[in-house]
């Protein structure tokens, strides 16, 4: 495989995980960010805390999250904890003010 199949290869995993991260992102609350992975969840709990060093460390707990990670076969993941030394981020998506109706739209 050449340099530049590689990199063709690589380029079609991204677009193919921005798809489903465009599909998927609806259905979650919060994003989570951590120094190796992106998340998508609806449960996160975070608790900081201190170790004997007295170095502050993060435990961050989610449930049925997915994971931006496109070498993983499965990205929908039913428990996820990490432990971390470095940065949090968790952040509420926004759901959109203006929603379309299930059954459909009927003008007058």
């Amino acid at each position: 495989m050449s340099a530049e199949d590689l990199e063709k290869y690589e380029t079609e995993m991204e677009l193919q995980l921005y798809r489903e991260y465009r599909d998927v992102v609806g259905l979650f609350t919060y994003v989570v960010e951590t120094e190796r992975r992106f998340y998508l969840t609806n449960s996160v709990d975070l608790d900081v805390r201190t170790a004997e060093n007295g170095d502050v460390f993060f435990d961050v707990k989610m449930q049925d999250a997915w994971v931006w990670d496109m070498y993983r076969p499965a990205r929908f993941v039913k428990n996820v904890r990490v432990v971390t030394f470095k940065d949090v981020n968790v952040e509420e998506l926004a759901k959109a003010d203006l929603e379309m109706p299930k059954e459909g739209f009927s003008g007058s």
